[in-house]
């Protein structure tokens, strides 16, 4: 098993509206300072947090699957799909972008939100009709044990349907209380500690703090544990195949 841990300070951060909502980027764009620029399909995870109202106006994308994930507040979603959407804390929005649109993005309150992009074959989705999906916290299922939550945002029994292979997670662990995951051959688990600091354990222990960024890889399969370390810890996670076998599109440099 492979254990990285990258620092915010080795994450990209960006400002939009001028300066209305900042995006620690565990996984940004080249040139803007993240020494990781795509995880596999994995090509781009913002962490947006807002003091109060602020946006992104109209731009466009193509043939990537979009996902938008509220941790706190409410969000407004507008396209040239004629959509007008909003969705508060716990729900998700998703666009698939296929053959193109445009779209703009609004905070509406303080709120905290995550954007990730997954890359499926584009020579095929950008062949797609673009559509758009929103879900409640309610939609996806929950699973409560032993001091540990786990919402399922993308994976079994999920109403999110993507075209590319990736698994989602909101993990809440209390103090005290231990996460066990297995992760198969060839994927990659990313985690983006949100609250609390905490330590990833397979033979031996690494640790990491909050707004850590943690990359675990395997070429055969094995399990870990993830705990908290002196309070409760809440992680966003994502697994994905570390390699695919269509051609992923090259960032410019």
């Amino acid at each position: 098993m492979e254990i990285k841990v990258i620092k915010p300070q080795d994450q990209a951060l960006e400002q939009f509206d001028g300066g209305k909502i900042i995006a620690q980027k565990p996984i940004g764009f080249s040139g803007e300072g993240s020494v990781i620029n795509r995880l596999g399909p994995l090509f781009y995870w913002g962490w947006g947090k807002s003091e109060g109202e602020g946006g992104i106006g109209l731009h466009p994308h193509q043939g990537f699957e979009i996902l938008g994930y509220f941790i706190k507040g409410r969000g407004r979603h507008q396209d040239t799909l004629g959509t007008i959407s909003e969705v508060g804390a716990g729900g998700v929005q998703v666009m698939q972008a296929g053959s193109g649109v445009h779209h703009a993005e609004t905070l509406l309150e303080p709120s905290e939100a995550f954007q990730i992009w997954f890359e499926p074959h584009l020579s095929k989705a950008i062949k797609q009709t673009p559509t758009y999906s929103k879900y409640e916290h309610e939609d996806f299922p929950l699973n409560s044990e032993s001091g540990v939550i786990v919402k399922t945002i993308l994976g079994e029994h999920s109403p999110i349907k993507l075209v590319t292979d990736a698994k989602m997670y909101d993990v809440e662990i209390e103090n005290g209380a231990t996460y066990k995951y297995v992760l198969s051959p060839n994927r990659t688990l990313a985690g983006l500690s949100i609250r609390g600091n905490g330590g990833v354990i397979d033979e031996l222990e690494v640790s990491f703090e909050n707004k850590d960024f943690i990359i675990l890889q395997s070429e055969i399969g094995e399990g870990f544990t993830i705990q908290p370390k002196g309070e409760n810890l809440r992680m966003l996670l994502i697994e994905i195949p570390t390699e695919v076998d269509y051609p992923l599109y090259r960032k410019p440099r």
